[in-house]
């Protein structure tokens, strides 16, 4: 997967997981410091009915773009899924995982980007 083709993948993460109503959104460029994807894209819901229906609604929209998901680790009604498409690996959480694992912490030294923009958020 080409950098473009990543970067797209992660945007179509985002959209999906906005119109899921996900919490926190993050976008982190990690492809400078780890060879593991180009994107890593972090959110959470407040329930498991939402965050199942979030890495559904994220699977979904990626396959309809004609990317396809390599592997999927945890459960849908898990505590934390995790999506990996190559390129982006997007995080779904719930809220206590999330602040438990704090993998934005754990991965400061990525590019942190707006969720929106895709743009390098000034910190």
């Amino acid at each position: 997967m080409t950098k473009e083709e990543s970067r797209k993948l992660a945007s179509i993460a985002v959209k999906a997981l906005e119109d899921k109503k996900a919490e926190q959104i993050e976008v982190i460029e990690i492809d400078e410091i780890s060879p593991l994807a180009d994107y890593f894209v972090i959110a959470n819901g407040t329930n498991s009915s939402q965050t199942e229906a979030m890495v559904e609604a994220v699977e979904e929209s990626a396959e309809r773009a004609g990317f396809s998901v390599d592997h999927v680790e945890g459960h849908r009604n898990a505590n934390w899924t995790l999506i990996d498409f190559k390129g982006v690996v997007v995080h779904v959480f719930d809220e206590e995982a999330r602040e438990f694992y704090d993998l934005a912490r754990i991965w400061r030294d990525g590019k942190k980007l707006n969720p929106e923009t895709m743009e390098p958020v000034e910190e």
